[in-house]
């Protein structure tokens, strides 16, 4: 699905549409339906199995896919740059696997580059291709870290992540309003207090 919505959009959603359910998937939302007090048979979830179904594969789309594949292209020819290169306040949807229930929130990822870079709309694709699985936040943080890491070999990367949990918010404790914050740092922005600094005042923290 494309990152940035538009036509591309449009055809994936209507081939998404297409997508058949199996029958096993279908009767276990039936099941869940029931489960949770309701009647599957009335007329308004009458269609809501397959369209949960065909929700969760769009959820978990991650699965179909490398993310480090979006780094596979790289460009030399940057004028002599040898700065930080920042994509901030990203935004993205993944679903927390202890609950299954939605994690909302927005990334920071930062690499001070060697001798390449990306173009930066793949900084994004590789977070919504970890974000679209189930995960938690911490591991999300490390993922998309340590990905960009193995496959851009830049003298630093950082990560920070900021996300709402709905397992909090709507269930368990019930407290809204509230988020978490990850970060995960490599190479100089570890080791290097001032370019950490900087990479985080960049980020706005």
């Amino acid at each position: 699905m494309s990152e940035t919505g538009g036509a591309g959009d449009g055809v994936d959603r209507l081939e998404q549409a297409k997508l058949p359910v199996p029958d096993d998937v279908a009767e276990a939302i039936r099941t869940l339906i029931r489960w949770s007090g309701d009647d599957p048979d009335r007329e308004g979830l009458l269609d809501t199995p397959k369209r949960v179904a065909r929700a969760w594969k769009e959820y978990c789309q991650g699965y179909e896919s490398d993310p480090a594949d979006y780094l596979s292209r790289t460009f030399e020819e940057v004028g002599g740059y040898d700065e930080i290169v920042l994509l901030k306040d990203i935004p993205f949807q993944s679903h927390c696997e202890h609950h299954m229930a939605p994690i909302i929130g927005k990334a920071h990822i930062a690499y001070l580059p060697t001798d390449r870079v990306v173009g930066i709309s793949k900084l994004a694709r590789v977070l919504h291709g970890f974000a679209r699985r189930l995960q938690v936040q911490e591991r999300l943080t490390a993922e998309v870290a340590d990905c960009v890491w193995r496959h851009l070999k830049p003298q630093g990367v950082a990560v920070v992540i900021e996300a709402s949990h709905a397992c909090m918010s709507a269930r368990g404790v019930r407290t809204t309003g509230v988020s978490m914050k990850t970060s995960r740092m490599m190479g100089v922005f570890r080791e290097d207090e001032r370019s950490r600094k900087e990479v985080l005042s960049l980020m706005g923290f």
